[in-house]
C-alpha cells in the first residue's frame, strides 16, 4: 500500500493503540481470583494464551515492517530545494533551532552593558560588559536562521504529505 508519511504517523499510532489494548486485555484476563467455594470455570475469564501471543507478534511484525519502511524512505528520500535526506533534515531541525535560540539570546543584548554591582556595593567603580562580537551580526545570522528553519519546516511538511512510500503489509 502507498502511504504518505502524515498516514504512515496515524497508521503507527492505530497498531500501537491495538498493541496496548491487546495488552491491557491480557493483564486483566490471564489470571484470576475464585473463592474457594467458587465454580472455577464459571469464574474463570475468557483468556486464549496462544491466540493473544500470535496476535501481538503478528502486531510486532506489522510494526517492524511500517518502521522499517519509513527508515528506508527517510534515508534515501531528499527534501527539495535543500540537497538533504529526510533523516538529515530530522538532525538538522534541532541543530537550526539551538542555533535560532543561541542567536536570539545575543541578538537581544546591548553592545555595551553597565554591571549592576548590587544593593549596598561600596564600590565606586563602575564597569561594563562589552559585547565581544556585533550585535547586529547576530541580529542578521538570526534572520537567516530563522528564514531557513521555516523554508525546511514546511519543505519537510510537504513531503510528509505528498510524497509517498510504499509499505507492504
Amino acid at each position: 500500500m502507498k502511504l504518505t508519511s502524515s498516514q504512515v504517523v496515524k497508521l503507527q499510532r492505530r497498531l500501537n493503540e491495538e498493541y496496548d489494548t491487546i495488552i491491557a486485555d491480557e493483564k486483566e484476563s490471564r489470571s484470576f481470583i475464585a473463592a474457594i467455594q467458587e465454580n472455577l470455570e464459571e469464574a474463570r475469564p475468557l483468556y486464549d494464551f496462544a491466540a493473544t501471543q500470535k496476535k501481538l507478534d503478528a502486531l510486532d511484525r506489522r510494526i517492524r515492517t511500517v518502521k522499517h519502511a519509513v527508515n528506508v524512505f527517510n534515508t534515501t528520500h531528499k527534501v527539495p530545494d535543500f540537497n538533504m535526506t529526510i533523516d538529515e533534515v530530522l538532525v538538522y531541525l534541532p541543530q537550526l533551532t539551538r542555533k535560532k535560540e543561541k542567536l536570539l539570546k545575543m541578538s537581544r543584548r546591548l553592545e555595551k552593558q553597565r554591571i549592576d554591582s548590587g544593593y549596598g556595593s561600596s564600590s565606586s567603580n563602575i564597569e561594563y560588559d562589552y559585547a565581544n562580537y556585533s550585535v547586529q551580526a547576530a541580529k542578521d545570522l538570526l534572520s537567516e536562521v530563522s528564514e531557513t528553519l521555516s523554508r525546511l519546516q514546511t519543505a519537510l511538511d510537504i513531503v510528509n504529505n505528498q510524497e509517498t512510500m510504499e509499505i507492504e503489509l
